[in-house]
This record gives structure tokens, C-alpha cells and sequence, in this order.
């Protein structure tokens, strides 16, 4: 007893530096890490390994690793890679600035030099030979919120504590060096559990807030038929609840941008599809470009998402909500206004008004009959479609690859509960591999079906090992069409005509008569049906890798008019003198 009395009243035994940030990245939501191992990680890799709450997976390099912690973020909201110094450091970088674009807070982890290296003369491998060792942090610096290098014990707590704290509140991703010969030293300010740090709410300005509504109830009075467009940044604005409560006040059409897809319900009564300019969905763009005013929830208006700045839409017609300000028209502008504040405030004092949905059901024409191949016809990507459109439900989720995956998979109608993500502002191919693989690991409620182009798949292919080593029982959908068709609709040449590979037989040999790995090659409807008939059935709960035989110009048409215009923007001669 009196033993015991004493454990009670003797202070807590200091933790290490590195079981407090294995901790902290498990009370942030993280379960899973992903990584490479390198000498100067070694010794943090082992901290994390020991924590009960975290799994570390590794991957075949550092950039698909940083794909994967893209992947998960957007499954679970956070996510963490972790690689070692400058090699791995400068290798992860692309998929850190992916994340940036997205606003996805990924906490990138470095295992950095030893403490006593720095601020001395000497040269070390991994560098590019100079002693001064800040060339990584100053490429970090540009793609990331906060930059941390822990290499002394004394603000060790202070330095991860802040860096993660500031990925959560600002959504980005954050670099964090740890030296490697600190994880394993205990100090005072690390307890077995450390006291939770706060993330301070973030409150609009009361009066600024009264002043965005009551300028938006005024403009929108004098509008006859306004619509709502959702966009990307309703994520990390957590404001999608409120818009869809918007929508519900107001009775206004509800489209979404592409790059928004996936964050507004499309089984919602009013959604009417993806505004993209010429190439949008069937109805949607002449219902959004004719209306009188449009509400843009969180857009981004890049070259890409107005298809080569073709938009017709005007400013003096627009209502843009961003995470932190409203923009009416040509003005006014209320800053410190955040949209899920400003949405839940409009909601209680707008009126309804359904003139633009009337419309949009006045002129919409249900498809056709679905196209059909003949027997044994080489198979066409809308029917391969078609048939994806069919395995959707509320326990999928769809990943789609740069390239012609993008305008193939906007069609797909979204059931209730059905997930969906690619990457439009980066645009980095390749990215859908590691997203696949960590947003897998992130949703084990969900299977992951992900359409990816051959080009694309070569750049990333290696880390369909992970999910297999993983347990993982995601539908990967190759198009086979023998190029990157991306980049030939927006300006040919021969270096887009890729070597072909022999794709099922590559994945079979990764697998390496493991289990729970099925492969097959489609070249016709028929054979398709057969295959997804085993995904769902035999197969079910193995990964499933199918790839689809293409003819090489079977693209969509919505791929042949953006690439022109895309190459339009491209093209334009310099401006004169």
C-alpha cells in the first residue's frame, strides 16, 4: 500500500521527445503514418513504431509516402509521412506542395542531423556537400505553414506543439526536423500523457458578420433567378453542413465547380450537377450562366476550372464566400467572416425563391437509353463508365487521376455517403496511387475505386506493393490507351507515346503469390461484366486490379474541348511592349 501511495503522489516520469510527438500525432486522429526509413529517422522510426495507437506503414519511396498522407487527410482530416534528411526531405516535397494546394494538413516529419552537427564546418551525406544545412527548410519554407527544427531539448515541446497546432487551424501542411539523436532523451516538459494543448475557435467578427448578411439579403431581393456553386474550399472552411442548410433555406439550384465534387450532396433535390464552363454538366452551365446572381461557396478560379479563363459569368453578379471573407459583387468586402458563420446567419433571414430550379426542370432532358457495345466490340471508355456508375453506393469512394479520369468521373452521379477526391489544382500525375493507398487506410469503412491512366500509373506504380502488404481491398480501374491523352488534347508530340507495359502481369508479380491480390484484363463489355461480377463477389475482399484495353483517341468529349481551350490559354502571345 504505502508503494502504491507513493507511485500516486510521485511526479509523473518525463517523457521522451520521441514518444510526445508519436502521442500527439494520436491525439490529433492520426492512426496510421507513412514512410521511408533512413539513417537519420532510424531512431524516432522506433518511437513511433512502439506507440500502441500508431501503425507505421512503409512505402516503396518518399513521394508516394507523402501521397498517401494527402490520401489520408482527406479521409480523416489529418494525416503524417515520415522520411529522412534532405534525400527524402527534397523527394516528399512534391507531395507536400499537392497537399498545400489542397489545404490539407499533413504534419511532414524529417529525421534531421545529429545536434552537435549544427553550427560547425562539417559536410554530411545526404547534403549537396556545404555545411550549411538550412537548403532543405528553405524549399519547405515556400510549401508549407510552419517550418520546426528541433535540435536542442529546451524548446522541443514548444516547437511540435506549435507546428501541429498550426496545421490544424490553418490546414496546411507543416515540416517538422527532428535531430536524430534526440527522440529517445527525456525531459520535464514531456509527460507519459501530455496535457492536451487548445486550438482557439475561430469567431468572425459579430458586426462585420451582420454587415455580409444584410449586404447579401439586399442583393439577392432584387435577383429573379440565383443559383449556389459549391467549391473546394467548403472543406477546410468545415462549412458544408451549413451550405447544404442554405440550400434548404433558399430552394436555389445547387451545382458544384469540379474541383468541389464530392463536398455537396448530389442525391440532394436540388444539386443539378458540375459547373465547368463549356464543359459542363448537360443543363447545369445554362442554368448557372444565365442566372442573374451566383454564389460561389469557396471557389478556386485557376486556368483549369474556368477551362482556359472562359467562364460566363460576371463579377458584378457574383456572391464569393471564401473560409474567412464575402466579397459581394464589385464590393463591399467583409473580412474576419467565416463562411459556416455566414452561411447559418443568411440561412435564418433569406427567402425562398425557386424561379431558377423551375427553369432548370423545365429544360432538362434525361439521358438517353445507355450506350451499348456490340458483341465483342473492343470495349469504349462511357461504357466502361457506365458500368463503374453502377458499383457506387455509400460504402465506395472514388479517386481520380489527372488526365481523362478527371472529366470521366465528374459524370459519375454521387450516391448519399459516397466519397470522392482528385486533385485539380496541383495536377500532379501520379498523386492517385499513394492517395488511393492512404485514403484506404484512412476509410476501412469504404472500398476505394480508382480510375487511373497508364501514363499516370508509371510515374507511382511501386506502392500497389503497400497495398497489398497492407491488407487492402481497393478496385484500381488501369485505362490502358497507350499515352499520356491528357497532354496530347492540349498539345502533341511524340513525347507523349508512352512504352506500354504489360500491367496485370507487373501487379502479379508484386503480388508474388500472396493472397488477397486479383488481376484481369478487359477487352471487351462482356469481359467486363464478368470482372466486376468477381470483384463483388469472390473477390470482394481482395485488391482488385483491372486493366481496361482502350483505343488511344477513345477520349471523353468534354476532355477534347477543354484541351482546346486549356491550349488556347497556353498559347497566347506575349503582351506588347
Amino acid at each position: 500500500m504505502e508503494d502504491d501511495k507513493r507511485s500516486r503522489l510521485a511526479p509523473p516520469t518525463p517523457g521522451t521527445l520521441g514518444r510526445h510527438l508519436a502521442r500527439r500525432l494520436v491525439q490529433i486522429g492520426v492512426r496510421d503514418i507513412f514512410g521511408v526509413p533512413g539513417d537519420f529517422n532510424l531512431t524516432l522510426l522506433d518511437h513511433l513504431v512502439d506507440e500502441p495507437g500508431l501503425n507505421f506503414i512503409g512505402c516503396c519511396n518518399e513521394l508516394n509516402a507523402g501521397y498517401a498522407a494527402d490520401g489520408y487527410a482527406r479521409a480523416r482530416g489529418v494525416g503524417a509521412c515520415v522520411v529522412t534528411f534532405t534525400v527524402g526531405g527534397l523527394s516528399v516535397i512534391n507531395a507536400i506542395a499537392g497537399s498545400y494546394s489542397e489545404n490539407l494538413p499533413v504534419i511532414c516529419i524529417v529525421g534531421g542531423p545529429n545536434s552537435n552537427d549544427y553550427g560547425t564546418n562539417r559536410i554530411l551525406h545526404h547534403t549537396i556537400g556545404l555545411s550549411d544545412f538550412s537548403q532543405e527548410i528553405q524549399c519547405f519554407r515556400t510549401v508549407t505553414c510552419y517550418q520546426a527544427v528541433v535540435n536542442n531539448m529546451e524548446d522541443a515541446h514548444e516547437q511540435i506543439d506549435t507546428a501541429i497546432s498550426t496545421a490544424l487551424k490553418e490546414s496546411k501542411p507543416v515540416y517538422i526536423s527532428v535531430s536524430c539523436n534526440l527522440p529517445a532523451i527525456p525531459h520535464p516538459t514531456f509527460s507519459i500523457e501530455p496535457v492536451p494543448y487548445l486550438l482557439s475557435p475561430k469567431i468572425s467578427n459579430q458586426l462585420a458578420l451582420e454587415a455580409a448578411v444584410e449586404a447579401t439579403i439586399q442583393f439577392l431581393g432584387k435577383t429573379v433567378k440565383p443559383i449556389l456553386i459549391g467549391g473546394p474550399k467548403l472543406r477546410v472552411a468545415k462549412a458544408q453542413e451549413a451550405f447544404v442548410k442554405l440550400a434548404d433555406a433558399c430552394g436555389y439550384p445547387v451545382a458544384v465547380m469540379p474541383s468541389g465534387k464530392g463536398m455537396v450532396p448530389e442525391h440532394h433535390p436540388q444539386f443539378i450537377g458540375t459547373y465547368w464552363g463549356a464543359i459542363s454538366t448537360n443543363f447545369c452551365g445554362e442554368i448557372v450562366e444565365s442566372a442573374d446572381a451566383y454564389l460561389f461557396a469557396g471557389p478556386i478560379f485557376n486556368d483549369y476550372s474556368t477551362v482556359g479563363y472562359s467562364l460566363l459569368i460576371k463579377k458584378e453578379k457574383s456572391i464569393i464566400v471564401q473560409p474567412n471573407r464575402v466579397t459581394i459583387g464589385n464590393g463591399p468586402s467583409f473580412g474576419w467572416v467565416f463562411m459556416a458563420d455566414f452561411f447559418n446567419a443568411l440561412t435564418a433571414k433569406i427567402k425562398k425563391n425557386t424561379t431558377a430550379l423551375e427553369n432548370y426542370h423545365r429544360i432538362f432532358v434525361p439521358p438517353a437509353l445507355p450506350l451499348r457495345n456490340a458483341d465483342h466490340e473492343p470495349i469504349r471508355v462511357n461504357i466502361l463508365f457506365q458500368h463503374i456508375q453502377a458499383m457506387l453506393n455509400g460504402e465506395t469512394a472514388v479517386i481520380a487521376e489527372t488526365g481523362d479520369s478527371w472529366f470521366n468521373c465528374q459524370k459519375l452521379r454521387l450516391p448519399e455517403n459516397c466519397g470522392f477526391e482528385f486533385q485539380m489544382q496541383y495536377g500532379s500525375i501520379g498523386w492517385s496511387v499513394g492517395a488511393t493507398l492512404g485514403y484506404a487506410q484512412g476509410a476501412q469503412d469504404k472500398r476505394v475505386i480508382a480510375c487511373i491512366g497508364d501514363g499516370s500509373f508509371q510515374v507511382t506504380a511501386q506502392d500497389v506493393s503497400t497495398m497489398i502488404r497492407n491488407g487492402q481491398k481497393s478496385i484500381i480501374f488501369l485505362l490502358n490507351n497507350g499515352g499520356y491523352t491528357i497532354e496530347v488534347e492540349i498539345h502533341d508530340g511524340p513525347y507523349n507515346v508512352i512504352k506500354n507495359w504489360n500491367y496485370t502481369a507487373l501487379i502479379d508479380a508484386i503480388k508474388n503469390g500472396e493472397d488477397k491480390c486479383w488481376t484481369c484484363k478487359v477487352r471487351t463489355e462482356e469481359e467486363l461484366i464478368e470482372a466486376i461480377e468477381t470483384i463483388n463477389g469472390e473477390q470482394k475482399d481482395s485488391l482488385c486490379f483491372v486493366e481496361v484495353m482502350l483505343h488511344k483517341d477513345d477520349t471523353s468529349k468534354e476532355l477534347l474541348e477543354w484541351g482546346s481551350r486549356v491550349a488556347a490559354a497556353n498559347s497566347r502571345p506575349p503582351n506588347p511592349q
